[in-house]
């Protein structure tokens, strides 16, 4: 049995072909250490801007108002009375002031309210049913229950 050796046909382009993945890949690697260097940057400045009297959301899902800020814990009021402390780096996000009521009440107090209009579509879209198939709006007579017995 004779081999013969003969020369393989190159593609040419071989050293990109196999540098282009490895690219990729260390692309990949540097945008998620981005994003992530950008989610610590983020907490760490909404840790340095608590002050007392901010009301805020723990990482656990625990809300309450800052009482007290130390060099590593937070103090956090979650009910009247009920102080409880966390490590700076637990405070997930702080929730934004809302408008006192009061200032939305005199906004909309120029403009004239029909109340009975308000009642009428508010009742008309609690009784009424999209139909996919039609299309058309149907009235429903009442909720329908899951059945409460199986068959055997």
């Amino acid at each position: 049995m004779v081999l013969i050796a003969a020369p393989m046909a190159s593609s040419g382009g071989s050293g990109i072909t196999l540098l282009l993945p490895l690219i990729l890949i260390v692309g990949m690697i540097w945008f998620m250490s981005r994003t992530q260097r950008k989610q610590r940057q983020k907490q760490a400045d909404t840790v340095a801007a608590l002050a007392p009297g901010t009301k805020v959301i723990t990482t656990s899902g625990v809300v309450g108002i800052v009482e007290e800020v130390d060099d590593e814990y937070v103090t956090v009021e979650i009910s009247d009375g009920v102080l409880v402390q966390f490590v700076k780096q637990a405070i997930g996000r702080v929730v934004p002031e809302e408008a006192p009521a009061d200032e939305v009440v005199e906004e909309t107090a120029d403009e004239p309210v029909d109340e009975t209009a308000d009642e009428k579509t508010d009742e008309a879209a609690r009784d009424t049913v999209d139909v996919p198939e039609t299309g058309a709006d149907k009235v429903q007579d009442k909720a329908k229950l899951p059945p409460t017995h199986t068959e055997n």
